[in-house]
């Protein structure tokens, strides 16, 4: 039998104190293969890069782990490994994360690492995003490495097929403090954003972004935000297919006279 290969990336760059941890979570279950952004790409959600030249140094090689930086966003990276760096090869998980700062709700559309891990997951195989609810610098990434290990291994020991794209999310806090782990669905709260100006020493007026997350149904023990707060560890599987298919039912009325 073959070794399996795991493809691991992240949005916050080669160098991140995530993507150590992510490749600390993969390690023993098969040969690693990292390609992430040469810098950090947070946000970036599925962009992919068109109009300049994108450029791939590998940086870091040992037995069983090679890691690459790329000079594209996250969907990028997982696309360079797929359809060059490793064409030639099957890979059997695509691990994006660890990120700095929790993808719950609607931050799934927005995360470069969920991009990743849903890009990942198109080409076939299953697909784990992996994000902490600590965005500091110095985040203890133990609870995130233990768990996502523990995912991991349920979800190589008991395939569910694919396409399969999971979005695992991990509180503050040491492994044996966390409640366990939670499937849940996706909260349906939104970001309320805000823009602060400023004026630059030449007096050119500039913004800075900031926001606050709204929590539409905070009762909802069912969402991944009821349970991330709670010190539970969250998985919501997520889809590409943004079809609102109660609303497609409905629309047939409306549009009767002028669709099928």
């Amino acid at each position: 039998m073959n070794e399996r290969l795991i493809l691991v990336t992240n949005d916050d760059g080669y160098a991140s104190k995530g993507l150590a941890a992510a490749i600390e979570a993969v390690k023993g279950f098969g040969r690693v293969v990292a390609v992430a952004p040469e810098t950090a790409q947070s946000g970036m959600s599925q962009a992919i890069t068109m109009y300049k030249p994108l450029f791939l140094r590998r940086v870091r090689q040992e037995p069983g782990v090679e890691v690459y930086a790329f000079s594209g966003t996250p969907v990028d990276c997982v696309k360079m490994a797929f359809d060059h760096l490793l064409r030639e090869e099957r890979v059997d998980l695509v691990v994006s994360g660890i990120n700095h700062g929790s993808n719950s709700a609607v931050n799934v559309l927005y995360s470069g690492t969920m991009g990743a891990a849903i890009e990942g997951s198109f080409y076939g195989c299953p697909a784990v995003g992996l994000s902490l609810d600590d965005h500091s610098p110095d985040a203890d990434f133990e609870a995130a490495v233990h768990y996502g290990r523990q995912i991991i291994g349920d979800l190589l020991a008991r395939p569910v097929g694919t396409p399969l794209c999971l979005n695992v999310n991990v509180p503050v806090g040491k492994s044996d403090e966390l409640h366990g782990v939670r499937l849940c669905r996706q909260n349906a709260g939104y970001w309320r954003e805000e823009f602060f100006r400023r004026e630059d020493p030449n007096g050119r007026e500039y913004f800075w972004l900031t926001g606050n997350f709204v929590n539409t149904e905070p009762d909802a023990e069912d969402t991944d935000e009821w349970a991330l707060t709670r010190g539970w560890v969250t998985i919501v599987p997520v889809q590409a297919d943004l079809t609102d298919y109660r609303r497609l039912e409905q629309l047939r009325t409306t549009f009767a006279p002028h669709a099928k």
